[in-house]
């Protein structure tokens, strides 16, 4: 008998109405379309509006969205993890609320914080959950509000970022399909170059904290772009060399849509043309852990049952990986 694996049986996703555009954030901060978009590849991002509604509020639509298509009782839900750097509080977990919201009243669930490649942490754990032989489903989410921890006086973090959030059902397996190798990586000397100084245990939040504005993410673009090439396209090589995968072998690679010229160096040294790489970062910026799970969202029905797929991300922390996935199912 095979290994059992962990494979990806339904994919749920949800973003917000709001569209902020790049023609509104230039009458907010100096900047126009024609720099974003050369720089960056966003035209627009997706804000959760409304008082009181954290990232929870995405992840339970996008829960509710996959039960729904795969047809699912809630109650036959093991697990749910999530991912995201902006939970609705330091506790309880976020994944405690939404398992809550869409009635997996029999799961366990938690947290994982790992930044912009926080679903594939994630997805690696909840894999291991159902490579144990113990859990049968086990939904895996990825979503950001990062709308809540953006300074929109900071042109060169506000232009970048959005709120949305997608998730995947894992499922136990005998077929050659499903999650198939995984590498992740981290570098905590990248909190130099990206962060957020406040609202931990080391600076707690106070009328001082607040006053210099340390609630907000802090990058220095241009070492973080640097990491980010280099490390993602290099893990997203290892794991294709690993797995004796040539560029003719991936049917498309799913990278965290960070920035489209990162994007484009991962690809170039995977040795994939454009059609094999999704992109969905015009319409929704940079949603963090929400990326991957997004793009699964919005191109599933291009995956055919077999088709080998990399996902690979880079974030804060610094956090990097890439995810060998056989897609299990051919979408309805």
């Amino acid at each position: 008998m095979t290994k059992l694996k962990a494979a990806i049986t339904g994919v749920g996703g949800y973003v917000p109405d709001y569209v902020l555009t790049n023609d509104e954030l230039a009458t907010m901060v100096d900047t126009n379309d024609e720099w974003i978009t050369t720089r960056t590849g966003i035209k627009e991002r997706r804000i959760l509006k409304g008082e009181n509604a954290g990232v929870s509020v995405m992840g339970i639509q996008a829960v509710k969205n996959m039960l729904a298509k795969t047809k699912t009782d809630p109650k036959e839900i093991d697990a749910l993890i999530f991912a995201t750097v902006t939970p609705d509080m330091t506790f309880p977990a976020t994944a405690n609320l939404v398992a809550t919201e869409v009635g997996a009243t029999n799961a366990f669930s938690y947290d994982v914080s790992a930044a912009c490649s926080g679903f594939l942490f994630a997805l690696n754990a909840g894999a291991n959950h159902i490579e144990s032989g113990r859990y049968k489903k086990v939904i895996v989410v990825g979503g950001d509000k990062m709308s809540a921890i953006v300074d929109y006086t900071d042109r060169t973090t506000c232009i970048i970022f959005g709120d949305g959030a997608g998730c995947v059902m894992l499922e136990p397996t005998h077929e050659e399909v499903g999650i198939i190798d995984t590498i992740l990586r981290s570098d905590g000397s990248g909190v130099n170059y990206l962060h957020m100084k406040a609202g931990g245990s080391k600076i707690p939040a106070s009328h001082d904290s607040v006053d210099k504005r340390q609630h907000f993410v802090y990058q220095e673009g241009s070492a973080v772009f640097k990491f980010a090439v280099t490390n993602m396209a290099d893990v997203s090589a290892q794991i294709m060399e690993k797995n004796n995968l040539s560029s003719e072998d991936v049917a498309f690679l799913l990278p965290h849509q960070a920035n489209k010229r990162i994007i484009d160096a991962t690809a170039s040294r995977m040795g994939l043309s454009d059609d094999k790489v999704l992109m969905n970062i015009e319409r929704y910026g940079n949603t963090t852990a929400g990326t991957i799970p997004l793009l699964l969202w919005d191109f599933e029905k291009k995956f055919k049952k077999g088709d080998n797929l990399i996902f690979a991300a880079f974030g804060g922390g610094f956090t990097w990986g890439a995810v060998y996935v056989k897609w299990a199912y051919n979408a309805s």
